[in-house]
């Protein structure tokens, strides 16, 4: 699993961000993002700051849980009391290489089914097949529990409950609850600095060091 922390100030501005990998299950701690996903992580993460807008209203907690989802990236948010957003993008390691053979077969196999229809010859078996991948493409752009199962047959490696294999599960809910009060701990620790200031960056090296601390510790 692979993981992008933000804080977000009360002006949507970014206070500090980190990004590193799970250290369960034998994990080395560094993020797998690919160089187009590490540019694309504070756009996703900008993007649901709406999405909190409206569900602190409806949620009297801090911890908001799952928020939000881009397709195979989970966003979780802790808010605190002076409207200090904690966001926390999760992403599943074998997301992005599952999700992108499928794809290419049926590509071909719609293609086919099309070259057919132009050369006016009647409905074979392979416009019949095309017709089963389509649900599997939907399925697998939406990155859910159902893209395992329709290519293992099983969904074994969703239903998983470690955290490094289920994003979804109540134990990476709680293992990122606890991530989250940790960090929000030291974050009190920070601004409670003379030379602070509401919507100031966050430079602090030892802050950074805490987090990455919080974030070997639980995830």
């Amino acid at each position: 699993m692979s993981y992008y922390f933000a804080i977000i100030g009360t002006q949507d501005n970014p206070l500090f961000e980190y990004d590193f990998g799970t250290s369960k299950q034998g994990g080395d701690g560094i993020a797998r993002f690919t160089e187009q996903a590490r540019q694309l992580n504070q756009f996703i993460i900008h993007s649901s700051l709406d999405i909190v807008e409206e569900v602190q209203w409806s949620n009297g907690q801090m911890y908001l849980k799952l928020i939000d989802r881009f397709f195979t990236s989970y966003i979780s948010c802790f808010l605190t009391a002076s409207n200090i957003k904690f966001l926390l993008l999760h992403q599943p390691p074998s997301s992005s290489s599952s999700s992108g053979l499928p794809a290419s077969s049926g590509t071909s196999t719609l293609t086919s089914s099309s070259s057919t229809a132009l050369g006016q010859h009647p409905p074979t078996s392979s416009s019949t097949s095309s017709l089963s991948v389509i649900p599997s493409l939907s399925t697998l752009t939406g990155g859910g529990n159902a893209s395992t199962t329709t290519l293992g047959g099983g969904g074994t490696s969703r239903t998983s409950t470690s955290i490094a294999a289920n994003p979804t599960s109540p134990q990476t809910e709680e293992a990122i609850r606890n991530f989250f009060t940790e960090v929000y701990e030291n974050y009190v620790k920070a601004i409670m600095s003379p030379f602070y200031k509401t919507n100031m960056e966050i430079r602090s090296p030892v802050f950074r060091a805490r987090v990455a601390a919080a974030g070997r510790k639980y995830l």
